[in-house]
């Protein structure tokens, strides 16, 4: 018996010169010219495409995979985006006014400056067919399949919804005026100085998301999960009645001297984002676990030997900083910049040397490449979606 052939996928592909056609009308169509025509690119397959500054507003873009798009700057502003694969995509800058993205999946998505007031972000129903199972839930995890795809309104598919996925989403500076974010997944999310008058945000989970500087008294929060969220720092972080600024210099000033002056600091689980300058500084063997460096700039900082351990390192500035022999274990590096950090082993005597430990760190999105990181310990860390290019990562331990 001849098996039958696979059936076409759910999604089609699109050409470069059809692309370029269809984006000529849909600006004639905006602009309401003679020959425009709306585009329709409905279950497309646009992954990686360079659209940045595209007009894209109405388009009709449900179901469509924009995972890793360059959308920057682009007017997506009423446009059909309902279960979208937009993952990783770059929307900073982008107008999504009034945007259907019911059902979308933005996990790792950078949203930065990008304007989605009015912009419906609620649960969506995206199913598959089969002529032999009827429908099936389509997540965009799995829609590589080999049946025809279907959205599917009005049907009863209670327990299986699919809630909008911002997981790591880059919103700084978001405008979410009245959004709909009813049972959104915004898990550690940045949203940083977003703007939020009367976004609807029930039953949403914002846990370890950065909330420093948006409104969020202005939104609907009920059954809202804000467990561990990060708020605005301080202006003065004090320990044991001590300024920190004054702890971290007497720290450097320890190194600096080789002992003879200063003091070694211990700085469990502390704020570090009031110290306004920490860039190339010398703050070897500093002990800090479980603090926070969100956002900040260590470029260039000596670091080696730090306990770094558990620390909330998302978004900071590493790049050439000397990481030799630290223990970074469980540290959250998301969308770290390690360009050229150092994270080989520490001579600590003859023979003897130390390793570099990021065993289950969190390095979603970093950026490692240059970085030297010979005999490194990366046991159970996550590297999903890390630059890892021209990294040394000769005898590394990586297991995942």
């Amino acid at each position: 018996m001849t098996a039958p052939a696979p059936a076409e996928s759910h999604l089609r592909p699109v050409a470069a010169s059809s692309l370029r056609e269809a984006l000529e009308a849909h600006g004639r169509y905006v602009q309401r010219l003679a020959g425009g025509r709306r585009l329709s690119l409905a279950r497309a397959d646009l992954s990686d495409w360079n659209l940045e500054g595209a007009a894209l507003a109405e388009a009709e873009l449900a179901g469509a995979r924009l995972a890793g798009a360059i959308l920057a700057g682009a007017d997506l502003s009423r446009a059909n985006l309902f279960g979208a694969d937009l993952r990783d995509a770059d929307l900073r800058g982008a107008i999504l006014r009034r945007t259907d993205l019911r059902g979308a999946c933005l996990r790792g998505a950078n949203l930065s400056g990008a304007d989605l007031s009015e912009a419906d972000l609620r649960e969506g129903r995206i199913a598959m067919q089969d002529r032999q199972d009827g429908f099936r839930i389509l997540t965009p995890g799995d829609r590589q399949g080999n049946v025809e795809y279907a959205i599917i309104a009005g049907a009863d598919l209670t327990g299986v919804l699919t809630a909008v996925d911002a997981t790591d989403a880059s919103l700084t500076g978001a405008v979410l005026v009245g959004a709909r974010l009813a049972g959104a997944r915004l898990d550690g999310a940045d949203l940083s100085d977003a703007r939020m008058d009367g976004a609807d945000l029930e039953g949403a989970s914002l846990r370890g998301a950065v909330v420093a500087g948006a409104n969020l008294a202005a939104a609907g929060l009920n059954q809202v999960d804000l467990s561990e969220v990060l708020k605005a720092p301080p202006p003065i972080f004090y320990v044991d009645d001590a300024p920190l600024y004054e702890l971290v210099d007497d720290h450097e000033a320890f190194c600096d001297s080789e002992g003879a002056k200063g003091a070694p600091a211990r700085l469990p689980e502390v704020d570090f984002r009031s110290v306004r300058r920490l860039a190339r500084r010398r703050l070897s063997g500093l002990v800090a676990p479980g603090s926070i460096f969100f956002g900040l700039d260590l470029s260039g900082a000596q670091l080696q030997g730090a306990d770094l351990s558990g620390c909330d390192l998302r978004k900071a500035d590493l790049r050439g900083a000397d990481l030799r022999g630290a223990r970074l274990t469980g540290a959250q590096l998301i969308r770290a910049d390690l360009r050229e950090a150092r994270l080989g082993p520490l001579q600590i005597g003859e023979g003897r040397l130390l390793r570099t430990d990021l065993n289950r760190a969190i390095l979603r999105y970093a950026d490692l490449s240059g970085a030297q990181a010979q005999r490194a310990r990366f046991l159970e860390a996550d590297l999903s979606g890390a630059n890892l290019t021209g990294a040394d990562l000769r005898g590394a331990e990586i297991v995942v």
